[in-house]
């Protein structure tokens, strides 16, 4: 199942020969994906995958924002949305390693686009149209496949996998495929051949290089990026969940107040 596939993808192997202090090795986890032809794309729109940036995880505020609050730095937010929506922030972009300044408005929204670091449509010809409709939209807003990046490196990217667009950031290749390989291994898809050899060429310049446990960036493969541990990544969206969560029924609360008194 997708959680148990989760669960080894996520976790240390058992073998010392297969796994580092930090996880499993990215080549290990390789080699047990399944290698088969693409499947057709018929049928594939991206409402198959539902609702875009469904708020999922129910912490109020919707995918985009969450990963926005995730990958930025020096964030301020829309005045009015309990520190959702973000109004402006710095991304080391790990896909180019520049720096980019993002400006919540029309015609600037765009320089940084969240993406799905396994695209919907390449997931849905390797093995996602016999997911659930659910599973498919928890695919879609899993923090583990997204990244917010640089706008028009994900626009040049498209629904590419390994075998054909790899990041101009040389030095995030590594952990790019290295996600790509965790996220088909913890939904159960496949790779193709040509796939599967980029995949393999990129990790045999890093053959230590574990499938990450964590959402986001990890060490500094970004220039200027530092990342953070998925415990601490895990820590703050709990807290900011729970600050939200609060926010909410203390607004609630007055408006109730408000309208037993009028």
């Amino acid at each position: 199942s997708a959680s148990s596939s989760a669960s080894k993808a996520g976790t240390s192997g058992s073998s010392s020969s297969n796994s580092s202090s930090k996880g499993t090795l990215a080549t290990t986890v390789l080699a047990a994906l399944a290698i088969k032809g693409r499947a057709p794309k018929t049928g594939y729109s991206r409402s198959q995958f539902g609702t875009a940036w469904a708020d999922v995880d129910h912490n109020g505020c919707d995918t985009r924002n969450d990963i926005l609050t995730r990958d930025l730095t020096g964030k301020t937010y829309k005045s009015g949305t309990h520190d959702c929506v973000v109004a402006t922030g710095t991304l080391n972009d790990p896909y180019t390693g520049r720096r980019i300044s993002f400006v919540r408005g029309q015609g600037t929204s765009t320089a940084v686009q969240i993406d799905h670091v396994v695209a919907l449509s390449d997931a849905w010809q390797t093995g996602a149209q016999k997911l659930s409709s659910s599973t498919r939209e928890q695919f879609a807003n899993d923090p583990y496949n997204l990244l917010a990046v640089d706008g028009p490196a994900n626009e040049q990217k498209s629904d590419g996998d390994a075998a054909t667009w790899l990041p101009s950031n040389k030095s995030f290749r590594c952990q790019y495929v290295a996600r790509q390989i965790g996220v088909k291994h913890k939904y159960g898809l496949w790779v193709t051949q040509a796939e599967h050899d980029a995949m393999a060429r990129v990790l045999s310049s890093c053959p230590t290089q574990t499938v990450p446990t964590g959402g986001g960036v990890t060490g500094s493969s970004s220039s200027g990026s530092t990342g953070s541990s998925s415990a601490a990544t895990t820590a703050k969206s709990t807290a900011t969940a729970t600050s939200k969560t609060t926010a909410r029924a203390t607004s609630s609360a007055k408006s109730t107040a408000t309208a037993s008194s009028s």
